[in-house]
């Protein structure tokens, strides 16, 4: 998905805060992840978090929950 809009991915009972909150934790995460990783990738994290949310690869919650299929 090509620059998903937010209100695509988020679900209407959410707001927008929690919504850019979840994205920055989880590229945060991401950006942890490719630090301790020696073949670091182009992309950036939150670029990969939000494609990670519109692909439902990660959901928001209480706790942003990730789908390790």
């Amino acid at each position: 998905m090509l620059r998903p809009v937010m209100s695509q991915i988020k679900r209407e009972d959410q707001s927008n805060y929690s919504f850019v909150f979840a994205v920055a934790k989880r590229a945060r995460e991401i950006a942890e992840e490719i630090e301790n990783d020696p073949d670091s990738s182009d992309y950036k994290p939150v670029d990969l978090a939000v494609n990670e949310f519109a692909t439902g690869k990660v959901k928001m919650g209480r706790v942003v929950t990730i789908d390790e299929k």
